[in-house]
């Protein structure tokens, strides 16, 4: 029952030791918003969410942070592109809210707290004033307002991506006024005539802004300590933006994270996915394709570490899969509809599965002993073995519910199926009535055109001892 994970800081995979038992802290790197959602941020959001339902599921208390980044280069760039009379935090907020539809429909769970950028800003103050006192960072000696990090003052900067002070490129995070090394990075931002009156605060070094990277160690220590367990984002943020994170908390005095877990990107057809190759793929895009359970058992089946690369029939395989799953619970309910076994199976995860789990989150090898669970299962109801069939029923349900694709549950049951349509339902049952009266007749001819021209129109039959089923093929 020990869970292990990959630590991106020690490149090992380690056994997790929480810091309080029963008890995990995660604080995941969210958007910055300032254009809408992509998949891959659909896909970071998941993977999380993943690691929250599992770890929930082994016993722990999960307070998961997600924060929002609403003030940022970017999103100022963005609203200023706009050219219209939408001020930077409208449109940051209208983005914001096309996130949290997209990670709804998707069946995320909402994080515990999910704080924004411009709400913290007495905390990154503070910060910033620790590192001063201690001397790893500097007021710009050219009085606009900017404070620096000093990298050459802390010997361990460089330690979570493993890199060389003189190996790195300059920081391209602020302008490099008044800088004493090329190499530091912005912890506050002065404010420019060139930007809204609106987009700076007050502070003991003039009016300005926070820097990106200091925005979410202030975050981090507010909602989870000065020390936590898990910090998670996408595989593309261990530099500049974690390793920046790593270097400031460390130096004002803050052990932060035990644990760094980074998830892999997507790519499209081959390609990093970007704006500026104009391949990016959207989440209402994405979601007018398939089904937004598809979607999920898409995005969540690879190994989250691992780069997704998404080609044109990718939700096709999704679909198929999540087919599989449904067929099976529809097919062992109304199996055993009206048996003593009706509703039974015990929610009982196989220990198979949750040694997939255990190791690193390993969900490729978890759907491969579902789907061999229910190939078991089917051939349970082909031999009218019921008992067994409920037994894994109880199994299916169980692994589809803790990976969030049980089709049972919500947010998927709430969708009205075409099963239970009353017109279509009406509509079969008469002509199941009819084949039956064609059977006792020994009209075979009538009755398999019947059959034949159910399935022409998607409805598939199963005639089991307590009658003919059908569900939508």
């Amino acid at each position: 029952m020990t869970v292990r994970l990959y630590d991106s800081r020690s490149q090992t995979v380690t056994d997790f030791v929480p810091l309080i038992e029963g008890e995990v802290g995660i604080y995941v790197c969210g958007p910055t918003v300032q254009s809408s959602p992509h998949i891959g941020h659909l896909r970071s959001a998941l993977v999380y969410d993943l690691w929250r339902r599992w770890l929930n599921y082994r016993g722990y208390r999960v307070t998961l942070v997600r924060n929002v980044t609403d003030i940022d280069d970017k999103i100022l760039a963005s609203a200023a592109a706009e050219h219209s009379a939408e001020t930077w935090w409208a449109l940051a907020y209208r983005f914001e809210l096309e996130f949290t539809a997209g990670y709804a429909e998707l069946g995320i769970l909402p994080p515990t707290y999910e704080p924004r950028a411009t709400a913290s800003i007495g905390q990154m103050h503070e910060l910033i004033q620790r590192l001063i006192d201690a001397g790893h960072a500097y007021p710009a000696s050219d009085s606009s307002g900017d404070v620096y990090f000093d990298t050459s003052s802390w010997p361990s900067y460089g330690e979570l991506t493993r890199q060389k002070l003189d190996d790195m490129a300059p920081a391209a995070d602020a302008d490099p006024r008044g800088k004493r090394d090329a190499r530091d990075f912005a912890l506050w931002k002065g404010h420019k005539a060139t930007e809204p009156e609106s987009a700076s605060w007050p502070s003991p070094w003039g009016a300005g802004r926070p820097g990106w990277h200091l925005e979410c160690s202030a975050m981090a220590a507010r909602y989870l300590g000065p020390r936590f367990d898990i910090h998670g984002g996408g595989r593309d943020l261990r530099f500049p933006h974690h390793e920046n994170e790593l270097a400031q908390s460390t130096a004002a005095g803050d052990e932060f994270a035990n644990y760094w877990v980074h998830n892999g990107l997507v790519n499209i057809g081959g390609q990093k996915m970007s704006k500026s190759l104009g391949n990016s793929i959207y989440v209402s895009e994405f979601l007018s394709q398939a089904r937004p359970l598809v979607v999920r058992y898409y995005l969540g089946s690879a190994h989250y570490r691992s780069t997704i690369d998404y080609h044109d029939g990718s939700l096709v395989e999704a679909e198929a899969a999540l087919e599989r799953i449904e067929s099976f619970l529809t097919r062992v309910d109304r199996r055993l509809d009206g048996t003593t076994f009706a509703g039974s199976g015990a929610p009982v995860i196989p220990e198979a599965f949750a040694a997939a789990m255990d190791d690193d989150l390993a969900v490729p090898q978890a759907l491969a002993v579902l789907h061999d669970t229910m190939r078991a299962g089917n051939a349970a109801l082909d031999s009218d073995d019921i008992e067994t069939a409920a037994r894994i029923r109880g199994e299916v349900f169980a692994m589809t519910d803790v990976l969030g694709i049980n089709p049972l549950l919500a947010p998927w049951n709430a969708a009205q199926s075409a099963e239970s349509t009353p017109a279509l339902a009406r509509l079969v049952e008469r002509l199941l009535a009819d084949r039956e009266e064609a059977r006792a007749a020994k009209d075979f001819a009538a009755a398999d055109r019947i059959r034949d021209e159910l399935a022409g129109a998607g409805i598939q039959l199963e005639d089991t001892p307590t009658g003919t089923q059908w569900s939508i093929a």
